[in-house]
């Protein structure tokens, strides 16, 4: 108990340390005082010998949970990792990977990266690293990160088993600086509309979206659908770049503020790649900080019409702050408001317990399937330059709202995901029919407008499936049912228990078929909804990736998806656009 308050204390101390100098808070000087001279006391006084780094770890994390549910603290051992996505590349061979049943298999080779200049290719599975051996238990993703990856201009030697040729071959790999694009799916509609899919607001965002969008245009783009769903975000700055690409004229594009009155005002320039034409932005219930400012700024300035689903509510910028022992602290310095004055922030007066599960009570309340169980006070309410309606404090809410897709989920479904099946099933597919495969479909292309999963196929995967641990069943509560057969059945069972001779077995057998009956109806209703159907996409997915890489493969995905065909269709009725008063020029 002493050891839990000493940790409460300093972590109460702590906050103090980490204001800035000239902070207005008058007992903050005070504070620091008797911060420094706690520590200095346990140090000279204690009874025993303090290791104080995970102490005073412990106290940070604890301490800053009392400010806000994004301000964070990065123990030093996992800043490197934390800031990779967002700094853009990391050194490395250049290779993606699955570990399938304790193997390393290559699934994607980062073109003109190290791996493939030495001639690596998907498919590939490492079975040696230098002079370790790379498959087996011991074997796991951190292991691979940590043998593969090395600093640029050091060497690495893998063995590899390629298809079903039992020799080992040897590559000598000279590590390189490996980009992760905040951009992996980019393509043509149709004749005149751009898609293009931005994962995060990483440093090279905005010039990866720049050479997108002319890429683009070079191929007759005239209109972009710009996909942000599942981005949470990343640097502020990025987003404003990015911003900049669409808004047209010097306008506010998004602003921060706090009580010191330190923030700034980010305003839009005569440059940019894509000022004129149709937008639409696609968000969800993931889509969160950056991704909010760019969707709200294109909502506010009446640019293009947002569709999809009400976006997480992060209104809060984090400024990382580099500690002296290597550790880090995202701290939260300023509210960002959309040009309108909207400050999109959720409330977290609840406890962060409550403000992370805010997704799952959303979905409770129907809000994730129907518009109108979404309530915004009148007090949020503010109105664009054109007089279009929107809301702050809790996120943005798209101009069309397209529901959650439910059907495409079942618990079959879910533990062949869960199970890696999908993955380990292609890559034994591949090996014994890649060359096949590409020379029938030579182009990503032809593999979409021809490849079909036959009965056949899918009838030997959900076999593979079965053999893998997978079972077929519905989702099927059984105390919901128990219960409702006690209520169904409440006169009967009273008879049946006052009677002199209990028949137990005339009992269970109604019990039984009760069960059974309610049993097929849920397989039946999990079959309507075409999870094989699904299923069947899926294996597409993973074969087209494993032929002609992800951003060719994720076009699999938006063949059925209702956001993205909501999409198209609507990008293809200029009344819609004149309806929300967005230009459609």
């Amino acid at each position: 108990m002493r050891k839990i308050n000493l940790i409460l204390l300093i972590s109460m101390l702590l906050c103090v340390s980490l204001l800035h100098a000239q902070n207005p808070n008058k007992n903050f000087q005070p504070n620091k005082t008797k911060m420094d001279q706690l520590l200095n006391s346990i140090n000279t006084m204690y009874v025993d010998s303090v290791d104080f780094e995970p102490l005073v770890d412990k106290a940070v994390v604890e301490m800053l949970k009392e400010l806000d549910p994004h301000t964070a603290f990065i123990p030093k051992k996992d800043v490197a990792a934390m800031n990779e996505p967002l700094q853009g590349s990391f050194d490395g061979i250049g290779v993606t990977f699955q570990l399938i049943k304790d193997t390393i298999n290559v699934m994607e080779v980062i073109i003109d990266g190290p791996a493939e200049k030495v001639g690596l290719i998907a498919g590939d599975k490492i079975v040696r690293v230098d002079d370790t051996v790379a498959c087996g238990d011991d074997i796991t993703n951190d292991w691979v990160r940590k043998h593969l990856r090395g600093k640029k201009g050091s060497k690495v030697k893998v063995g590899i088993i390629r298809g079903h040729n039992p020799e080992i071959l040897d590559f000598t790999i000279t590590r390189g600086a490996i980009p992760m694009y905040s951009i992996n799916v980019s393509f043509m509609v149709n004749e005149t509309t751009g898609y293009v899919k931005l994962e995060r607001f990483a440093a090279t965002s905005t010039n990866e979206l720049v050479k997108a969008i002319n890429k683009l245009k070079g191929e007759g783009m005239k209109d972009l659908i710009l996909d942000l769903r599942g981005n949470g975000g990343g640097y502020l700055n990025t987003a404003f770049e990015i911003c900049d690409q669409f808004i047209d004229g010097v306008k506010t594009i998004v602003y921060t503020d706090n009580f010191r009155k330190t923030g700034e005002t980010f305003t839009s320039s005569k440059g940019g790649v894509f000022k004129e034409g149709k937008l639409i932005v696609l968000v969800d219930e993931n889509s969160a900080s950056a991704s909010e400012i760019t969707s709200g700024c294109v909502q506010d300035w009446d640019r293009g019409l947002v569709i999809g689903r009400r976006t997480f509510g992060k209104g809060l910028v984090q400024k990382p702050l580099n500690l002296a022992d290597g550790s880090q602290v995202r701290l939260t310095i300023s509210h960002y408001y959309t040009p309108t004055g909207r400050c999109i922030q959720k409330p977290y007066d609840d406890g962060l317990d409550s403000y992370f599960k805010d997704i799952q009570q959303r979905a409770n309340r129907g809000e994730l399937y129907t518009a109108d169980s979404i309530k915004f006070p009148d007090s949020l309410k503010y109105k664009t330059p054109r007089g279009r309606v929107v809301y702050g404090g809790g996120g943005i809410m798209p101009d069309i709202f397209v529901p959650l897709d439910t059907t495409r989920y079942s618990t079959l479904y879910n533990e062949i995901v869960r199970k890696g099946i999908f993955g380990s099933y292609t890559a034994d597919y591949l090996d014994h029919n890649r060359d096949e495969l590409k020379r029938q479909y030579p182009t990503f292309e032809d593999f979409e407008k021809n490849y079909v999963v036959s009965d056949a196929q899918y009838a030997e995967f959900m076999e593979y499936a079965k053999k893998e641990g997978v079972k077929d069943s519905a989702s099927f509560k059984f105390s919901n049912y128990a219960e409702a057969f006690l209520k169904t059945n409440k006169k009967m069972l009273d008879s049946l228990f006052t009677s002199p001779n209990v028949d137990m077995q005339r009992l269970d057998t109604m019990f039984q078929h009760y069960i059974d009956k309610n049993y097929d109806e849920a397989m039946r209703l999990r079959n309507e909804q075409h999870v094989g159907e699904y299923i069947k996409e899926y294996m597409r997915f993973e074969i087209a990736r494993g032929l002609y890489g992800y951003g060719e493969a994720y076009r699999i995905f938006l063949e059925t998806d209702e956001t993205f065909l909501k999409a198209v269709e609507v990008m293809g009725d200029k009344k819609i656009f004149k309806q929300f008063k967005v230009d459609s020029k």
